[in-house]
């Protein structure tokens, strides 16, 4: 093993202020990593899942949904800046529906909720070192949303980022900050415990958490969840749904033919000779929203019992140091899925929700098709479907990256507004183009410019 590596790595989390708890898991994985591990599942090992129980199918009575939702918390993951967006700051605080930022609207949606269910609805969030200020500026305004005794936010740790030659921590001088990289939001759990929010809501008698990204709109508790969760003691449930088109190169659901257990297996876990079968919306259905419930007793025991370090399976990510310079020294991320998390609890259960659960914003292509008039926001401040559209499938919106892959070209070419695309099923842009006010896509469209081009005003595309 490459022992001077490892400590190597560990002597630089320490400096950097990492928990013991950070710092294990780490070494876990590390060592996995040294020894050839590529954390891969394959495709022989699983079974595709045919049917999971529908969320609107449960049933838990009226009382049950409010004692379990009075005992919930909400968990938001913010530690992403947008880098492949061109951002430099939190993610979560760009302007998305109606002038309001994604913090806005999922603060607004807690409050609602707490007025309707007359419940205390913790709001907590999960940053990382370069989203926790920009996030706690933008929350003030919501002074309400403070809950006694539980803190509004904690940190996700870092790790270094490996040579991809001798795993040694990367260095890179000219922008020492990029030597560091996130683990993936599988460092929930073991930021849970090491920052003492876990043993601050048990002790405040808190029993469940509805965790999600905050890039995810539609990601709201649903208290059928919740007192299903309870009636049926279920230690951990993630919400999937149904694959699309634009879930083809993502991760899935399914069952491991060793013992029965469902499991996530991600693009990064997944062997180039099996990356047809992943693609397979017919054989692999089913997609992980990232929208997790978990009872936190359950949570506590499993993490005591492994000093913090769940057992999560390695993901290998091959990157470059600099995200922007495909030139740049190739290292290795080491990085966990909360969702892989499934594996881990006896009992663990997995429901199907609708695709509103499910909205990210990964790419200018979604934070288009969010800005439009597909989706609006109710009373509550919850993301719906527009009435013409419910029940079908988003438009698939593909903008061309070398002018619209980044935030500030894609507001300038959008500075009138998103078009209409209530009835698109398909946009496709190629070139410079910039777009009108009031411009409307009707059914398939596609735009195409060999040099710069204005779209005027009330333009229909079709």
């Amino acid at each position: 093993m490459s022992t001077a590596g490892l400590r190597s790595a560990v002597e630089r989390m320490r400096a950097d202020g990492s928990t013991d708890e950070a710092i294990g898991v780490f070494s876990r994985f590390y060592r996995q990593l040294d020894e050839g591990a590529s954390g891969l599942i394959p495709e022989a090992s699983i079974e595709a899942l045919r049917d999971l129980p529908k969320v609107a199918d449960l049933s838990p009575s009226v009382d049950r949904q409010r004692a379990a939702l009075a005992r919930t918390a909400v968990i938001k993951l913010n530690g992403g800046l947008g880098t492949s967006m061109g951002m430099d700051r939190a993610k979560s605080l760009l302007t998305v529906k109606q002038g309001h930022t994604f913090l806005d609207i999922i603060a607004r949606q807690v409050l609602a909720l707490r007025r309707k269910h007359d419940v205390a609805l913790p709001l907590v969030f999960m940053n990382s070192f370069r989203t926790q200020d920009d996030t706690r500026a933008a929350l003030a305004k919501y002074a309400e949303l403070a809950t006694a005794e539980i803190a509004p936010d904690f940190l996700q740790s870092r790790e270094p980022k490996l040579r991809a030659d001798d795993l040694s921590p990367v260095e890179w001088p000219a922008d020492p900050e990029l030597e560091w990289c996130p683990p993936g939001h599988g460092d929930l759990y073991p930021a849970l415990r090491s920052s003492g929010l876990l043993q601050a809501l048990t002790s405040a008698g808190y029993r469940y958490a509805f965790c999600s990204n905050s890039d995810n709109l539609g990601a709201v508790v649903d208290p059928r969840i919740a007192g299903w969760m309870a009636e049926n003691s279920v230690p951990f449930v993630m919400e999937s749904c149904r694959r699309t088109a634009a879930d083809r190169k993502g991760g899935h659901l399914a069952r491991r033919r060793a013992d029965g257990q469902l499991i996530l297996r991600e693009t990064a876990q997944t062997s180039e000779e099996d990356i047809d079968s992943l693609q397979d919306l017919s054989r692999h259905a089913y997609c992980n929203t990232n929208n997790v419930w978990l009872d936190l007793d359950a949570l506590s025991a499993a993490l005591t019992r492994t000093d913090g370090d769940l057992g999560l399976p390695l993901i290998r990510n091959a990157k470059t140091v600099d995200p922007s310079d495909p030139a740049s020294a190739k290292v290795i991320q080491i990085e966990s899925a909360m969702g892989a998390a499934i594996e881990t609890f006896a009992g663990a259960q997995s429901v199907e929700v609708g695709r509103d659960r499910f909205v990210p914003v990964k790419t200018t292509n979604d934070l288009l098709v969010l800005r439009s008039d597909v989706y609006e926001l109710d009373e509550d401040f919850r993301l719906i479907t527009s009435g013409a559209r419910r029940g079908q499938d988003d438009p698939l919106v593909d903008l061309d990256p070398a002018y619209f892959k980044l935030v500030p070209g894609f507001e300038r070419r959008f500075a009138n507004g998103a078009p209409s695309l209530i009835d698109s099923d398909r946009l496709i842009v190629k070139g410079d183009v910039t777009f009108g006010a009031g411009v409307k896509v009707m059914g398939s469209a596609a735009v195409t410019a060999a040099e710069p081009i204005t779209i005027p005003d009330g333009t229909v595309l079709d």
